[in-house]
């Protein structure tokens, strides 16, 4: 990947062990909403995993939502390590992507809002890139957790498909996935937030322009 070769995921066999227990700690508190970064998380809420590229800017994305993010935190997701590091996510041997996970309320902000979001925060036809970000790490992904997530991921799915392909775009590559068996492993607490401590710090986050045609929250509309 470091020379100009193009990235591939690592099978099973190939992808770095990792380890029984994480090798770091996780701050308690989001550093903007003030609630905790952990579950368990208050009844009534749902939680969204998404994978847009860099996590820096894309959790930032979400936590920036008007109402009903409760809270955001990054981690990996979607490989095989156990308990990665970020140097091992970066090393393309554990199969993991990062990801934001977003606990909300679903009465105040729906899912499709979420995914409007998502959508328009990264262009999801670029494969195992995000902009000059190059690696499996930084593919497009929605680890779904119950079969109504999953149903309209799927469908908002092939909606911006219609639109970016009018808009001279290729194929969307983004993985929807259940995240049932893809465990959502934190991140290092200073990737927590990290554009909240250091707001002057690298964003890699860009989308393509191109309107997503999806629903948005009946709290905003």
């Amino acid at each position: 990947m470091l020379f100009g070769r193009t990235p591939v995921l690592p099978t099973p066999e190939q992808a770095l062990q990792g380890r029984p227990e994480p090798a770091f700690s996780v701050p308690d508190r989001h550093t903007v909403l003030g609630n905790p970064l952990l579950g368990p998380y208050p009844e009534g809420l749902e939680v969204a995993d998404f994978g847009l590229g860099c996590f820096w800017g894309a959790e930032r994305k979400f936590w920036q939502l008007p109402a009903g993010v409760w809270t955001t935190l990054v981690g990996y997701q979607g490989g095989y390590t156990e308990h990665p590091t970020y140097e091992e996510v970066c090393s393309g041997l554990t199969g993991h992507t990062e990801v934001v996970r977003v606990v909300f309320d679903p009465s105040v902000i729906s899912y499709e809002r979420l995914l409007k979001t998502f959508w328009e925060a990264h262009d999801p036809t670029q494969g195992f890139r995000q902009g000059n970000d190059v690696g499996t790490q930084y593919r497009s992904a929605i680890h779904t957790h119950t079969p109504d997530q999953a149903k309209t991921a799927e469908t908002s799915r092939a909606s911006y498909q219609q639109v970016l392909t009018g808009s001279g775009y290729g194929t969307i590559t983004t993985e929807i996935l259940p995240a049932q068996g893809r465990t959502f492993y934190p991140a290092e607490g200073y990737h927590q937030q990290y554009l909240d401590k250091n707001p002057a710090g690298y964003c890699g986050i860009g989308g393509t322009g191109v309107s997503c045609p999806i629903g948005v929250a009946k709290a905003e509309s």
